[in-house]
This record gives structure tokens, sequence and C-alpha cells, in this order.
């Protein structure tokens, strides 16, 4: 099975006179560890008259750094994508034996190297009881790694109510625990807080998420989307010894698979923002566009042939028909040659 879709995204700041721009950094291109296969990216700045300088941040992260020399009324930020959507397995991959029941350890040089990424958060009462609660789980010895993992991140997803939150920022654990409710980010960041607890390494990752509509409603549970969607999305990275970054939704239980690509993973959510940047004191217009479109797919059991696809399937016979008959080319059937020892 293989989709490809184009993805774009349009960010648009208007302001309400000419005013200078401060250096911008765009974080809005798939990091290098995305599984999905990236055919093709684009990246189209509004000023025209700009510099742009492709850097890496300190962990990796792919980032435009933009200089613009003239002032302007208008700063337009707009990507295109294209990513083939051929299913990945989130389990596909192996862990050390030293890795495979909780708990687990990382060796000294491992664990220096990924000391930021296991650096505490502070937390509140209600942060402390839930560290306890899952200690108690993960201190259990011979328990899967895998399914202690699916088993957290599904708690998270029933224990924090998904919302769409506009404004800036992110909610501390024991915010977001407090209310039982959070963005994607803020139930990501509980998560990278609660797994530093714990003694795994744990990054936030921003990102594009690509939900497509199934092909058949699901006849026992949740169909997903009614139609092709895209929006930036939030999640959590842990490192796992033998498999290396290993991602989890905590938004939707699951682990990540082919719809989430990362732009940016970070020990903390300020260093992950997809633009950053300053200008002048103005009054500022924001919007945005988000859309995916289908541009090819291979025919599959949960999407067979349409029936102008069989009419053209036909069509193509018939004339390969005509082309064999004005050659006076025949076609016959033998039987399978036999052997019959004497």
């Amino acid at each position: 099975m293989s989709i490809n879709v184009a993805l774009t995204h349009r960010t648009t700041y208007t302001y309400d006179r000419l005013i200078s721009l401060g250096p911008q950094i765009v974080r809005l291109r798939p990091a290098p560890h995305s599984r999905s296969l990236i055919k093709s990216y684009g990246l189209t700045i509004t000023p025209e008259e700009h510099f742009l300088n492709w850097q890496q941040d300190p962990f990796g992260n792919y980032l435009a750094r933009l200089n613009f020399p003239e002032r302007t009324e208008k700063f337009e930020v707009v990507v295109d994508l294209v990513v083939d959507m051929s299913p990945i397995n989130p389990f596909d991959y192996f862990l050390e034996d030293s890795a495979t029941e909780t708990p687990f350890t990382y060796d000294e040089v491992t664990k220096k190297e990924l000391s930021p990424y296991l650096e505490p958060v502070e937390g509140g009462d209600l942060f402390e009881d839930l560290v306890t609660d899952e200690k108690k789980r993960f201190l259990t010895a011979g328990d899967e790694t895998n399914d202690f993992l699916v088993g957290i991140n599904q708690r998270m997803e029933q224990a924090i109510r998904y919302t769409t939150r506009m404004e800036p920022g992110v909610q501390t654990p024991e915010e977001t625990l407090k209310l039982k409710l959070g963005s994607c980010r803020d139930t990501g960041w509980l998560m990278v807080a609660l797994m530093r607890r714990l003694g795994i390494a744990a990054r936030f990752v921003s990102g594009y998420l690509i939900q497509l509509a199934a092909d058949e409603k699901s006849l026992t549970g949740p169909s997903g989307p009614e139609a092709d969607f895209t929006d930036l999305h939030a999640w959590t990275e842990i490192y796992l010894p033998g498999a290396g970054w290993v991602g989890i939704d905590p938004t939707s239980g699951l682990l990540t698979g082919e719809g989430h690509i990362p732009l940016a993973a970070t020990p903390w959510p300020q260093s992950a923002a997809p633009i950053s940047g300053g200008h002048e004191p103005c009054e500022v217009e924001f919007d945005f566009d988000m859309h995916v479109t289908r541009l090819s797919e291979t025919t599959r059991v949960s999407k067979p042939l349409s029936d102008s696809q069989w009419a053209s399937v036909r069509k193509a016979g018939e004339q390969v028909d005509r082309i064999l008959t004005k050659h006076d080319v025949r076609l016959t059937m033998g039987g399978e040659p036999t052997f019959v020892a004497s």
C-alpha cells in the first residue's frame, strides 16, 4: 500500500504598518530522524527580499534563519511537502537484552550523553503522586518494556482530556493534572516530565500530524476522521537501549506512525517553537491554513478499483485485442508437460 500526499502549510503575519523584523527562526522542516519518507520539501518566504541560512540546532534539528534588510507589512511562511504515507509499524525496532523488561537502566556513557533529556522537571503534589504510582509499576521486575510503554501511554490519554488551546506556552505538569485537561503540547510535556522521573530519557517533539480518512468505517470502534486532515501536533520521544528514540503520543494513547512527522525534538518545549523571532512594536493579525491532498495511491483490498477505473482497464484490454487481431497473433493454451518413468 502506498499513498503519496501533498501537505501545504501557510502562516501569515500582517502588520498595521511598515516595520523592521529581527532575525526569524523557522523550524518547519522534517527532522533527520523522521521515519516517514519525505519525497520533496519547499519553503517560500514573503517578503522576497530576505537572506536564508539553513542550520542545525544543538540537537540536530533543521532550522531556517531569516534576515530581512527592508521594512515590511507582511511576513509569510509557506511549506510544501510531499510525503509517502506507506504504513509504518511503530514496534519495528529491537531492544537490547538489558532493556526488554522493566526496570532497565542506561550504561554510564549513554547516561552522560542523554543528560539533557534526563534533567528532572519540577512538579507539585499531584505530579509527585503520579510519579509514585508509575514508579511502582516500572520497578515491578519482569514486565515487558513494550507493555509498560503502551500502558503508561494509554493511562495518560485516559487521564487528560484533549482541548485545542490557542494561548501561548505550555502548562506545567501540575497544571495539566489539576485541570485534567490540556492540549497536545501540555500532555506531551507531562509525559516527558514523568518519564524523566522514572529514569527514562525523554524529549519534547513538535511536528505535523497527517490523518487520512479510512477506506471503510470501523465495525468495532472509532473510524477516525471523516476527511483527510493535517495539523501541527506535539508528542514525546523516549530513548530505549537498542531501539534509539521511540515516539509515543499521549494525546491518542498510541505510538507514533507514518502520520507523525517530527520537525523539532528538544529537551524543552520553548526550543521547539515552529516560528520564533522579534519585531518592532505594532498591531499584528495572524492567519494560517493547512491542508493535505492525495496525489497518488495504490489499489488495495480495502479500496478496490472504482467503476471508472475498471472501464479504463477494459478499454485498454479491448485496444490490445484489436492490435493482436490486426497482426494475426493467436494465443493458445496447452497442458503441463508430463514425464512418466518406464
